[in-house]
């Protein structure tokens, strides 16, 4: 890893709390709509709020570009918008805000896999170790069953897995391009069929003119899209390309800590599994990392 500069330390820790609180923004966001209508919503603010600098940058994207933005837009926004927020239907957010702080050992898996990137033992045992973290917060994390937490469990390792891709595709295939290019490009690609499919595919319509919490619950959805994706987005491409994927996938070392700060703060119930298990699992990502 090249020598990291204190610019790029601020930069994750302001990204940190940004993301740390996505969490708890989904789970409000849940109160009125379903996963399905709060991943579209979320990634058509998104769209929107990038449309301007999409027409800007269009044309100066070169052909054999549009493949890669188009993955980074579904592995890093899409399918991942929809993922965590089916996972909080049956995971609480302080845990699914840990089982975030997978991702950096899928950005070293995928990396080793697909991008031919060099493994070493040590990296191995920090994967085992994080797997072993993971297993106790399914365990014991969550006041449900094991298959419960579970079957929630693996759509949040889903997610995970969709920012590992990501993050080794911006690193390995996009370098050339800016942040805010890479995040107006991706996000204007998927952002049509998600405008689409909230209309004409959910029942948004009639829940936003219902229910009791529709514009609060919106209202949350919003900041979620506007600053918890747009804004982080573009700071953590940034992020990638002034340091690295694993770098820059450090952060998950910082957003648990977030995560489940603000669940305390909601009345969520901590125990000692979510820390032993948080350690464990940033325990592994350290030891993924270590020189």
């Amino acid at each position: 890893m090249q020598s990291i500069g204190l610019k790029p330390i601020l930069i994750l820790i302001a990204l940190s709390f940004i993301w740390g609180s996505s969490f708890i923004l989904i789970k409000k966001g849940l109160i009125a709509y379903s996963p399905m209508e709060l991943a579209c919503l979320r990634v058509s603010i998104s769209a929107i709020a990038f449309s301007p600098l999409f027409f800007k940058f269009y044309k100066s994207i070169p052909a054999d570009k549009w493949k890669y933005l188009l993955l980074v837009g579904l592995t890093g926004s899409a399918f991942p918008a929809y993922l965590f927020a089916y996972a909080e239907t049956g995971l609480s957010s302080s845990v699914t805000s840990v089982l975030n702080s997978l991702s950096p050992l899928w950005t070293l898996l995928i990396g080793v896999v697909i991008f031919s990137k060099k493994f070493r033992g040590i990296e191995l045992l920090g994967v085992l170790t994080g797997l072993v973290g993971t297993l106790l917060l399914l365990l014991y994390g969550d006041d449900t069953s094991f298959v419960f937490s579970l079957f929630f469990g693996a759509m949040a390792i889903l997610a995970t897995i969709c920012y590992g891709t990501s993050s080794n595709v911006v690193e390995s295939k996009l370098k050339g391009l800016s942040s805010v290019t890479i995040s107006a490009i991706s996000f204007c690609m998927i952002g049509p069929p998600a405008i689409l499919y909230l209309f004409l595919g959910t029942d948004f319509v009639t829940v936003a003119q219902t229910h009791e919490y529709a514009l609060a619950s919106l209202g949350f959805i919003t900041i979620l899209a506007l600053f918890g994706t747009v804004l982080a987005t573009v700071i953590y491409f940034h992020l990638l390309q002034i340091t690295d994927a694993v770098f820059a996938s450090m952060i998950a070392y910082l957003i648990p800590i977030v995560g489940v700060g603000w669940g305390l703060l909601d009345g969520e119930t901590i125990t000692i599994f979510h820390f032993l298990a948080m350690t464990l699992i940033l325990g592994g990502v350290y030891l993924t990392k270590r020189k």
